[in-house]
């Protein structure tokens, strides 16, 4: 292989990691009363992380708690919390289809006004703890991101064979 065809398969390697699943961060603001749901189309044995959390607002004189539930796409519970005002949950899925992750008010506290909630949620390989993995491994600067790259490109692999199979 030539210098451009490496650059060629290298800016295809590329092109072909941004449309994987990665993780997504965003804020929901929940009303005090009602529910909030995000849902992601997620593959078979996918490793899933979630940190959930209130983000403080002023206007409160006291913190709100929320309750949290993450369900599976046949209705399986994964996660459940009431009163609570931050945590993570993690799985890894056993079944193709829409997995759902809903927020809602305590009813508890009198809160008259809603909450806004940050959701940091990763899937597949940016769900990967690659510091961790860099210390355990004693690998730094290149080897770590041939290391990414082959991660990446296993992830294509079984993005394309899961659309062949479809």
């Amino acid at each position: 292989m030539n210098a451009v065809e490496v650059a060629f398969f290298v800016l295809l390697l590329l092109a072909a990691a941004a449309e994987l699943p990665r993780g997504d961060a965003l804020w929901l603001e929940l009303p005090s009363s009602g529910t909030k749901c995000v849902s992601e189309e997620i593959h078979n044995n996918v490793v899933v992380l979630g940190d959930y959390y209130i983000i403080g607002d002023e206007g409160h004189k006291v913190v709100p708690t929320i309750s949290v539930k993450v369900t599976s796409p046949y209705g399986n519970s994964l996660h459940h919390q009431n009163n609570v005002t931050h945590g993570q949950f993690a799985f890894t899925s056993t079944e193709s289809g829409s997995y759902l992750a809903c927020f809602w008010m305590d009813g508890d506290l009198p809160v008259t006004k809603g909450a806004t909630v940050g959701l940091d949620w990763k899937t597949g390989i940016f769900a990967k703890d690659w510091i961790s993995v860099a210390k355990k491994e004693k690998i730094e600067g290149v080897n770590l991101e041939l290391m990414k790259l082959e991660g990446i490109i296993q992830a294509i692999h079984e993005n394309l064979s899961y659309l062949k199979d479809r």
